[in-house]
């Protein structure tokens, strides 16, 4: 996967209209997975947002590797990616000096930015309004931090 995402990012930063001085990774779920990943490795990149993104990895970060800030929205209740692989993220981010941030949305699972999360059929899945309106300036505010307004 992490070879796929470099790729990706290389295909992107070559377009003429970027500035690869000034790029951020947001994803969702698996997405969400993938930009941590990008992340961890170093990737040049100033930000990274994960909404109810994978935060497990078989490659943690590494002291002085991770150049972008982080910030992950999850929720409470994903029986995906539980609070307890939330404590091991914080752990681990904290261990090499990341400038991160972990909000925390109290009755959402898994998906809960997606409307039509409640159709999946998924336990577990479904969308939450609230943390949707919540997640979503919290990521503006996080990319006006990094861009400015």
């Amino acid at each position: 996967m992490l070879p796929r995402a470099h790729a990706g990012l290389a295909a992107l930063s070559a377009q003429p209209q970027v500035d690869k001085q000034q790029m951020a990774a947001i994803g969702f779920c698996l997405g969400g997975m993938v930009a941590l990943e990008l992340a961890r490795s170093g990737a040049d990149l100033k930000g990274v947002v994960s909404f109810h993104g994978g935060l497990a990895t078989t490659q943690p970060a590494g002291a002085g590797r991770t150049k972008a800030k982080i910030l992950v929205c999850h929720g409470t209740l994903d029986p995906f990616t539980t609070v307890e692989n939330v404590v091991v993220f914080v752990s681990e981010m904290q261990a090499v000096a990341v400038d991160f941030q972990v909000i925390l949305y109290g009755g959402a699972t898994h998906g809960f930015t997606n409307p039509a999360a409640d159709h999946s059929g998924r336990p577990g899945v479904a969308y939450h309004a609230s943390s949707d309106v919540r997640s979503w300036a919290a990521m503006r505010q996080f990319l006006a931090e990094l861009f400015g307004s």
